[in-house]
């Protein structure tokens, strides 16, 4: 292995880097809107609602991810005429259906843990369905979603590297193209992906650990500090990893 060679190529990863970056958090943002328009719609009490949502997270959440990629990147153009103008944004339309499908449980489950006597308050005071929405149920639900949230955020940026199956280089593609070249060694570059994942996967754990000490002290519970000598329980259970 040419150390100096190794070197030189790092920073061929800046516009791979971008690449898996963008495929996150444009991922991430669409998918949170797929986990709501899911989450609400399998919450409601009308079987007509309930029912199609209901379908469609069982369908997504039982089928591959990586079949999902290669339906919406080469299928669904031959079959439906659908046709993306980037390959990039088929990937993105993937991984956000999949984990917003994923996502929508937890949207579920924190909705339906609002106490009953808020919403019977709520309707008390005659407020309309989304005055209730908007002002009593998603308060309160907001904070308990993002522990679960970030952790699927965290899974997103790791399966972003799947985009590399339908021809977009990401940083997990570049490694392995890197990797094969004279004077290179794949162990050391697949190394130095790693360690972007960490970091990225770091920035988001913090990012949301920040979101949710905001959105409790919203609802008036200040975050308990963290206690000396004793990892944050996000982490010592692998939040990070």
């Amino acid at each position: 292995m040419d150390l100096d060679a190794v070197i030189a190529s790092l920073p061929r990863y800046a516009e791979p880097l971008v690449v898996t970056i963008v495929v996150t958090v444009s991922s991430a943002a669409l998918a949170l809107i797929v986990a709501f328009a899911l989450g609400l719609m399998t919450s409601s009490k009308h079987l007509i609602v309930r029912t199609p949502a209901r379908t469609v997270v069982e369908f997504i959440r039982g089928s591959s991810v990586v079949v999902q990629l290669f339906w919406i990147a080469f299928a669904m153009p031959a079959i439906l005429g659908i046709e993306f103008d980037y390959l990039i944004l088929a990937g993105i339309v993937a991984l956000a259906l999949n984990y917003g499908a994923y996502s929508s449980e937890v949207v579920r489950g924190a909705i339906a843990a609002v106490p009953k006597g808020q919403l019977e308050a709520s309707v008390a005071l005659n407020l309309t369905p989304f005055q209730r929405l908007r002002l009593v149920v998603l308060p309160q639900a907001w904070p308990e979603m993002i522990p679960s949230l970030c952790a699927f955020a965290i899974m997103l940026l790791k399966a972003s590297a799947l985009v590399s199956l339908i021809g977009i280089t990401d940083i997990t593609a570049l490694a392995g193209v890197l990797g094969s070249e004279p004077g290179q060694d794949r162990l050391v570059h697949y190394s130095v992906v790693l360690v972007f994942y960490f970091v990225l996967a770091w920035l988001i754990w913090t990012g949301m650990r920040k979101l949710e000490q905001r959105a409790k002290r919203g609802l008036g519970v200040e975050p308990k500090p963290p206690i000396k000598g004793v990892l944050a329980p996000e982490i010592a259970g692998g939040g990070v990893g």
